[in-house]
């Protein structure tokens, strides 16, 4: 335990009351006086070295600063499934804890169902041409059948997304080892194609048919779930009379629903009519928002 603090000795301060006593004062006992203060300044000065020594190798503990309440009831960083990419946290806003919205004032462009060996291409080039990065959700099949066109997504700098190995529409029915399976065989696919170290971290189920335990598979192979909130239904060609009138209901769609934030749902795969949309499309959303890419590492 430590002592009372000394005051600390000042040499200068003292140095005038001895000259008084040598002084004032003659013989032995001027002897015996000035070597008594001299003992008790050399004391005093040890003491205050030792103090200054205990101090400084037993630093007080720094007293927390208090967490604002806004802080405090903000949501902190989950760990990365990932070291190298850390992730944050976003409150899900979709079907079964799926993600309904980028989370910013950005739009994400996705085409699902590729790739396509005519129309993913044709995409690509038009999406280059202006600078823009999407998202590709693609089935584990078809990238095992196109690995290039994989690799020339990646190369082109758009976000990779697990959309299953074939498609089907009642995955999440089916059993836990198949479903494992699944979504590991299609990620074991798109890596293949690129590499290890290309991140997949997105999972979209076929339909957006997502059940809080197949989100939850996704999520412990280290894919947050993406689902949309604008669907132009570019798939469904019944409500048109002919090609050109499903491409302006296509992009009519599309302007009269996306807003900041929205994730668009398109398809590659077997639409060329929606290529064609997008010829429109690009230049009229890049003058209107930032169109992004969905973040390589997460969410």
């Amino acid at each position: 335990m430590t002592g009372p603090v000394r005051p600390r000795c000042n040499p200068a301060a003292l140095a005038p009351r001895l000259v008084g006593m040598r002084l004032a004062t003659k013989g032995p006992v001027a002897g015996i006086l000035i070597t008594a203060v001299l003992i008790l300044l050399g004391t005093t000065a040890g003491d205050s070295d030792r103090d200054r020594v205990r101090g400084a190798a037993s630093p007080a503990p720094p007293v927390p600063a208090p967490i604002p309440v806004a802080a405090a009831a903000s949501p902190s960083p989950a760990p990365s499934s990932s070291p190298s990419a850390p992730r944050s946290v976003r409150t899900a806003d979709g079907p079964a804890g799926s993600f309904l919205t980028t989370g910013t004032a950005a739009v994400a462009l996705t085409f699902d169902d590729g790739p396509d060996p005519i129309n993913t291409p044709r995409l690509l080039a038009m999406l280059r041409e202006r600078h823009i990065h999407a998202t590709f959700c693609m089935v584990g099949f078809r990238v095992r059948d196109r690995p290039d066109l994989v690799r020339q997504i990646a190369a082109d700098g758009h976000t990779l997304c697990n959309h299953s190995w074939q498609h089907l529409t009642d995955l999440a029915k089916r059993d836990d080892a198949y479903i494992d399976w699944d979504l590991r065989h299609t990620n074991d696919m798109i890596h293949a194609a690129v590499g290890a170290d290309v991140p997949v971290r997105y999972f979209r189920a076929p339909g957006g048919n997502f059940t809080p335990a197949l989100v939850a598979k996704a999520k412990s192979l280290g894919m947050d779930s993406i689902y949309w909130d604008v669907d132009p239904r570019d798939w469904d060609h019944k409500p048109d009379a002919n090609a050109a009138a499903h491409i302006a209901r296509v992009v009519g769609d599309v302007q009269h629903h996306v807003r900041p934030g929205s994730i668009v749902l398109s398809h590659d795969n077997g639409q060329p009519n929606t290529i064609t949309a997008y010829q429109s499309l690009l230049p009229w959303l890049q003058e209107r928002y930032a169109l992004e890419g969905l973040p390589p590492s997460g969410w």
